[in-house]
Parts: C-alpha cells; structure tokens; sequence
C-alpha cells in the first residue's frame, strides 16, 4: 500500500496529538511470555516436570554468566555482577540468544546461535562438514556454509577417474543430516548454504528449490560479487570460475542469472542475495581468510569455524517522557548497552564449544553480536510513523548510538581483560584504533521468541498485526490488541470490541473508515509499507552494524518479478550485505504442517450410483498456493456426479491428496450427498499456502475445489459467477500459514518464522 507523506506540519501535528500519552510498558512477564518460557525455557527433569521459575532461569543464566570475571580478577565481585546481570535480563531491557538462556549453568553449556563450518573440495573434509553440524544441531546451534570449493558438476576427479556430482549433490547430504537431529529437543536445525555466483554450477544452484519438498532445512543464497553486479547494471557477461583449478569455466551474461535469481525469489524466496564483497569489506581480520558464509538467516557473517554470541535491546523500553513530551532515553541507553556487551564477552568465556576448532577461533576474535528489538514501539510512543524520514532518521541516531558505546564498552574491557587475541592482524591495528575486547559488536538478530518473552515488536520490523486472535489451551481463543493501539482508540474514544475484531481479520487499519487518518498514520504494519521503505530501513540499520541486518522484505502476492529485480537492486545501491524477501502465498510447500483428525461418527450405509459411460461437465482453473489446480466437474442426467482435481505439476503428495479429494467429493455426489453441504466442507478449509490476488483468495486446494463446485452451480442457475472472497473482505489470517504445533497465526519477520501463541520459531 502506497501512502501519501504528510507535510512537516502534519506531521507535527499528528507527532503532538498521540505522542508523550502511552502509559509506561511493565518490565514485567507477561502471561504469553511465562507460557513460552514454561514450554521452551525452563529447567525440566528427566520426566520432563518443570523444576525452575522465570525468576530462576533469570538467576541461573547470570550466575552463571557472572563467573566469568573470576577468571580476569580472582578477587572481582562476582555477586554483585551477577545481580547487574539479573538486573539486565529480568527487566526484559536486554535478552541473549536463545541457547543462552536455555543453557547457561545446565550440563549442556552450549550457548552460542550461529556457526560457519567450511566445506572444501574433498569426500574428507565434506563427510567431516556433515559429522560436525550434527553436533553442532545437536547442542542447538544454526550452521551456515559456502558449497564455492567445490568442484563442479561432470569435472574430473583424478584419484578415480571419474567426474564430480557437484556442490548441489552434497547439499542434499546435509539437508538428509539435518532433518534427522533435533536441536537440542527445541528446535528443528537451521542451514544457510551459500555459492558464489561465478560458480559454473550456479544456475543449477539458483533452481535448487524449485521444487519446494527439497532442501525445506536450508536458506539458500547467491554470494554476489562486486563484478557481477556491475556486469548486470551494464548488459554484459561475466567469468565462471572453475574452483579446482582457478581457471575461466566459461562466460554467462549477468542479467540472465540475475533474472532467474529474481524468477526463483519471485515463486518461493529462495534464493535471497548475499553482497559478499561488501561483507569482506567490514571484515576486521582479513589476514585469517575470506569471510565466505553467515549464518541461517545471514546477518551474521563468520570466517569457517567461527562461532557467535548474540542479544538484542528492547528499544521500547529505552523511551523516557518528561514534561509529557517523549524521547529516546540515551543514558538508561548507554548503561543497558555497557552491561550488555559486559555480559556477552563472559558468554564466551563460560561457554562450553562442540568443537575445538570453533573454540579457538572464536575465543582468539571474541565477536559477539548487540542489536535490538522493539523498534516499532519505541517509533509509535514518539509519534513517528515506520515509514517517514523521521522513522529513517531515529533508525541511525539509535543504532549509531549503540554502535559507538558498543565500541567504547569493548575498548573498556580491553583495558582490564586485553584486546581480541588477533587484534595485532586485525584492521583496527592497521589503522591505529583503539584496542578492543572484540572484533565486532553490533548485529541485528531474529528476535522472533525473545521479542515474545520482552513483550515487544520483533527486531527492527514494523508491527505485523494490530488485532489478532491467539489460540491458547484447549483450542480457546482470545482477542489481542496492540497495547499502544488499544490506549490510542480509548483515548480518542473510538474503541468497541466489534471493531478490535474486525481489526482482527485483516490485521492492519487503513481501509476501516471508523479510525482517524492520523491514527492510520502512525499505527501502518508490515504489510501496509511498501517494499521500498523496508529496505531503506534495513540500509539505516545497517550503516551503523558492524556485522549485517536480518529482515524481511514483504511483497503483497501479485506483485511482479520487475517489482522484485527492482529490490534487489535497491538493496544493492542502498549499501545492504543482502537481502530477503517474502511475497505472500508464493511458497508452494512451507515448512508447517499442521494435522487434524477425528473419527468419524457412523452414518447409514450408501450405495453410490453406478458411472454411466458418458458424462458432461468443464474444468476450470484455479489459482492455488500449490501451484495451478484443475477441476474437472461432470454430470449425468440426475446432476452433478464426479470430481477430477488435478495439479499442474504431476506426481507428489499434493496431487496425490487432491486426487483423493476428487475421489471422495465423487463418492459423495454419487450417493446423493446434498451439494451444498459439500461445499461448506470444502470452503474455508487453510492450509500453510494460502494465496491472494486480484480474483480474491484461494486459502488451500480444499478451498478451491468447493469454490469450483460453487462456480460450476452458479452456472447451471444462469447466474453470474461469483467470488467467495474479494480482495476488500480478505482476512488476515487467510494470508499466513498455520503453527503446526498451536495452530495459531505465523509470522514472517526477520528472515524467520514464529507463533506468537506458543513461541514456535524456525529460520531454515
């Protein structure tokens, strides 16, 4: 949805009229986030009973944290760190990764999210790649890789005289690996394969996820190169570079690859882009290597075997008001970001590594990762709209700001524990900077379950819903209301509980007439913002990030394959390391899935009529998130009589569940079964693919064949075809897959996925 900006007076306006009047957000839990905690979080038995508090794992994780400063001073005060610590986390201010909460002072002691691990060109060295990211999976980490060494497709392998199958062939070895080890018993592994673009194999790489039932536990991206894109902006081939030998393997034109980059990303998000030059760039130890990889959801570029600790503000708790008027509070700031690098230093120290390649590396550069959360509701309390030069604006003097104390907190530490132990081969020896604690120290994190447990707004996303249902236990629901929203309309009096659940069905507020326009203003979400001001405000974020910025580029689903080319190049021209884009309804198989059965009562016993040798009828197609669905509606002289429900790819499981679909909607028919009652069954049925265009909405391939049936009836009364749905009634949930453990709605932000009902999250 495209807006009109407001003039600056306007905007004052609007800035005055709902700025300074929130009440100040509890630092307490909520009841979703001790839900999430209970279920995901908290210290179990070997029976699986809860043996901790939210209060306990707060004290667990900074004690445990805490000891660190013992092994720099044995005299320190650890206690009063470890309350400092306490102080920090329990406040919901700061909040490490994941892994560190679970599992800091437990018998794993694995704290770290993110891991590289190289892959060269050799059986040894990719077989020994697989071993290690199970153990990796195993302790709870997420791997990144960059498949670029190895030789391509049909090359020669001298030790048996055979020919290579290619990097794309052992990508499906550690997908295989992945799938069969759980994280930690929390979570499902996460993978970032990488090629570079100038790969001879890269076409077959691009096309790798065509068929979305292959790699569902990697992100894939294209490493781009400088060259590369330069050759595209100009119209003109580029090199291939055979691996093995170093040597041209041929000559493509740029923009060919790079529309079939933009074709793929365009039908499933994958592949996204990584600017890998521009990583290497900001890469503060040249000496050791290229960076060549990142994590799963790629803000985290790391050398092979490195790993990363990360943690994220809420910025929406970094809002101070005084003579009613609200500002960024830069000193409570400052001390958070202080005490946050503080505590992700002593992670390094106290964490226990899976391997001991990633312990040396990682403790001789000590990166660790600070970036935020919140930054939609620290934007709302000041009045500033998401999408406006002023949002753009607070984006760089906040994450400047935490950038340079980040900085001055490390060179502090330097000073007392000594800089990064390949500091003297570093950049910032090169250049005569100040020594420092660690050799990065800003990234902008996934923030999917933490931004549950602080009760704030993922990352640096906009808000993804006003108003939603959430399904809490026994299947009830509850209405949810954006706290900042819900004081707005009681204090400019325009709130019922009728309008918070109509708000609830398409989650945003622009096309519902009872609401100010200067409420509109402010309160626009994620899918109310066009794809260019999502990567402008990545491109702010990342100005001040050492490392890289994960987030979501939403597209509605009839956007256009020149509408997707043009963000990428944006992207580019807009100083970003990547990007990731999501247009709704295009996955044609998601990772979700969520099953239901009951048994079905007993019914009296029908005996369908025989087929006649001849039928009549048409087939229509329709448009579903599963690609194009054909059916096939036949009748004899006693009516409607049969079904055929075809997909235009054939074999699979989706065409084999619609076949049975068109089976039993034919059995029923044939036995007499009313029609509509049919189509009740049918419509309304969401699957994980809903899809929305300009004909209305199309929620699941069940969906389609009831509205098919509705379609066909309609033209037996002579009637005018008619849609079930128009764009204008389309509900939110209809655009968002299910979480196949709750139920509830998914969003997509961040790079990643996550169930605000339960705390399910995946980036793979």
């Amino acid at each position: 949805m495209t807006h009109n900006l407001p003039s600056p007076q306007e905007r004052a306006e609007s800035h005055l009229a709902l700025s300074g009047n929130f009440p100040q957000r509890e630092k307490t839990l909520s009841e979703n986030a001790i839900r999430v905690l209970e279920r995901r979080y908290l210290k179990k038995d070997q029976q699986g009973v809860r043996e901790e508090t939210p209060e306990g794992m707060f004290r667990r994780v900074a004690s445990n944290v805490a000891s660190a400063d013992l092994f720099y001073d044995p005299e320190a005060d650890v206690k009063e760190t470890e309350e400092r610590f306490y102080r920090l986390i329990s406040s919901l201010e700061f909040l490490p990764n994941s892994p560190t909460l679970m599992n800091a002072g437990n018998e794993l002691q694995q704290l770290s999210a993110c891991f590289v691990l190289p892959v060269d060109d050799s059986m040894d060295s990719i077989f020994e790649a697989v071993k290690n990211t199970a153990l990796i999976h195993k302790s709870g980490g997420g791997t990144g890789f960059s498949f670029s060494r190895i030789r391509p497709r049909n090359d020669v392998v001298q030790s048996t005289k055979g020919v290579s199958s290619g990097p794309i062939s052992f990508m499906k070895v550690f997908d295989m690996a992945t799938e069969t080890v759980k994280q930690g018993g929390t979570r499902r592994g996460a993978n970032m394969g990488l090629l570079r673009v100038d790969h001879p194999d890269i076409t077959d790489f691009i096309l790798a996820k065509e068929n979305d039932h292959v790699f569902n536990n990697f992100n894939l991206s294209v490493a781009i190169t400088e060259k590369f894109m330069e050759a595209v902006l100009r119209g003109e081939e580029y090199d291939l570079v055979n691996p093995r030998s170093g040597q041209v393997a041929g000559r493509k034109m740029a923009r060919e690859v790079f529309d079939l980059i933009v074709n793929m990303a365009w039908k499933n998000g994958d592949p996204g882009i990584i600017f890998l030059d521009r990583i290497n760039r900001d890469n503060p130890t040249p000496d050791l290597g290229m960076i060549e990889s990142t994590n799963p959801c790629g803000e985290q570029p790391l050398l092979p075997y490195e790993s990363c600790n990360l943690g994220s503000i809420d910025l929406g708790k970094m809002v101070v008001r005084q003579n009613g008027n609200p500002s960024a509070d830069f000193d409570a700031l400052k001390t958070v970001v202080w005490t946050s690098v503080h505590f992700l230093d002593n992670v390094i120290d106290v964490n226990r590594y899976p391997l001991s390649e990633i312990e040396e590396i990682t403790r001789r550069n000590r990166k660790i990762g600070l970036g935020v959360m919140g930054f939609a509701d620290m934007l709302i309390q000041l009045g500033i709209s998401y999408d406006s030069e002023e949002a753009l604006e607070t984006a760089e003097k906040v994450m400047g700001f935490i950038n340079r104390e980040s900085r001055a907190a490390s060179a502090r530490l330097a000073e007392t524990r000594g800089a990064f132990p390949n500091y003297h081969t570093s950049v910032y020896n090169a250049n005569g900077s100040q020594p420092l604690r660690n050799a990065t120290t800003t990234t902008i994190a996934p923030t999917g379950t933490l931004s549950i447990i602080a009760d704030c707004c993922s990352g640096v996303e906009p808000l993804f819903a006003l108003s939603f249902v959430r399904k809490v236990m026994d299947d009830d629901e509850l209405l949810e209301v954006n706290p900042y929203f819900e004081h707005t309309a009681r204090e400019e009096g325009f709130y019922s509980r009728d309008l918070m659940e109509r708000i609830s069905e398409k989650g945003s507020i622009q096309e519902i007439p009872d609401i100010p326009q200067h409420v509109k203003r402010l309160f626009v979400t994620s899918h109310d913002i066009t794809p260019e001001w999502h990567i402008r405000m990545q491109a702010a974020f990342q100005k001040h990030t050492d490392n890289a910025v994960s987030k979501t580029i939403n597209f509605p689903n009839q956007a256009t394959t020149d509408d997707i080319r043009n963000a990428f190049i944006m992207a580019y021209r807009e100083s970003c390391k990547g990007l990731t884009i999501y247009r709704d309804g295009s996955r044609e198989v998601q990772v979700l899935n969520k099953g239901t059965g009951s048994p079905a009562p007993e019914k009296t016993k029908l005996v369908p009529r025989p087929r006649p040798s001849v039928t009549l009828g048409r087939t229509e197609r329709k448009s579903t998130g599963c690609g194009n669905l054909y059916v096939t509606i036949n009748e004899d002289e006693q009516g409607l009589f049969e079904v055929f429900a075809r997909m235009g790819k054939s074999g699979g499981c989706i065409a084999s569940h619609s076949e049975a679909i068109g089976r039993l909607v034919s059995l029923a028919l044939r036995a007499g079964v009313d029609t509509e009652s049919i189509t009740q069954q049918l419509t309304g049925i969401r699957c994980p693919s809903p899809i929305f265009d300009k004909d209305g909405s199309i929620l699941s391939c069940p969906d389609a064949i009831g509205l098919a049936l509705k379609n066909y009836l309609s033209g037996q009364n002579g009637e005018k075809t008619s849609k079930i749905m128009v764009p204008g009634k389309t509900k939110l949930a209809d655009l968002c897959p299910e979480c196949p453990e709750c139920g509830g709605m998914i969003e997509l932000a961040d790079g990643c996925i996550v169930c605000r009902s339960c705390g399910y999250s995946k980036c793979g």
